[in-house]
């Protein structure tokens, strides 16, 4: 049977012309995805199965914030802990210095990129964007206190591996996970068979996709079955690793873990044919 999508992409120059992907990452940060996407024809469905809230109570956080001049390295893994650290340095009146003369370490480009906007310099990125790559690269921070501010439901392998090479870590939560708007609209796409891929940005996004669609009233089985009658693209090994925990099949992992990435994994993907239903 011809392929509709793959007749129009192949008479267009825009590879993902006609492909309905559905974007799980949280709405706020999805805005570069869906654009990339639009520009190579694609119908982005915006399914947000996370949503990235505040604290509950700063407590910790701004005990942390407060003493920041005594870390030797400050750790951010995303653009909401940078956020969130800024917010708050903002309440408590803490000048920009009190963290740009700290040691900071991101993961990703996006998140160096916050921290240049805020007007600080990070100091070092590991070559691949996974908390696993900071530890292995990060040198020597035996006796050095790093302060990790994170979200409620981090992994623990950063803190734990920083820990494991001496490192005096304060890991805090700086924001929280909930669950987002879009698990319903995806529940009707995958039910209509009205979606080409699914893109998961983060093992949250997974989780929280997998166990809200479980939670409105659907057997473990059906949802596994119907997402695995999608193409399953993951922003890397991490999330590809939950995914397929759930029993997902995943179609494709992108070669360098942020959205571009992912967006060339999908290019990639649909450019051979093997990603269609």
């Amino acid at each position: 049977m011809v392929n509709r999508a793959e007749v129009i992409a192949a008479t267009d120059r825009r590879p993902l012309l006609g492909r309905r992907i559905a974007v799980t990452r949280a709405g706020e940060q999805a805005v570069d995805l869906i654009t990339s996407l639009r520009t190579l024809g694609a119908t982005p469905i915006e399914c947000p199965a996370i949503s990235i809230a505040p604290l509950l109570d700063f407590t910790e956080l701004d005990a942390a914030v407060s003493r920041l001049e005594s870390y030797d390295w400050v750790v951010f893994t995303s653009v909401n802990g940078v956020a969130a650290v800024a917010s708050r340095m903002a309440v408590l009146g803490k000048d920009k210095s009190a963290l740009c003369t700290r040691k900071l370490a991101v993961i990703g480009p996006a998140t160096q990129q916050a921290l240049v906007e805020l007007g600080c310099q990070p100091d070092f990125m590991p070559d691949s964007y996974v908390a696993e790559s900071i530890v292995e690269q990060i040198g020597d921070v035996s006796g050095c206190r790093v302060l990790l501010p994170r979200a409620d439901i981090a992994r623990k392998a950063l803190s734990e591996g920083l820990r494991d090479k001496g490192a005096l870590v304060d890991e805090v939560d700086a924001y929280r996970t909930v669950t987002g708007s879009g698990i319903s609209t995806l529940a009707d796409l995958l039910r209509q068979g009205g979606t080409d891929a699914v893109t998961f940005t983060s093992s949250s996004t997974v989780r929280y996709t997998v166990e809200g669609l479980v939670a409105s009233d659907w057997e473990a089985e059906q949802v596994v079955e119907l997402l695995n009658g999608t193409a399953i693209v993951c922003i890397g090994p991490i999330t590809a690793q939950t995914a397929r925990e759930y029993g997902l099949k995943v179609a494709a992992v992108a070669g360098e873990y942020t959205a571009r990435g992912l967006v060339e994994a999908l290019v990639r993907l649909f450019g051979t044919g093997e990603g269609g239903k």
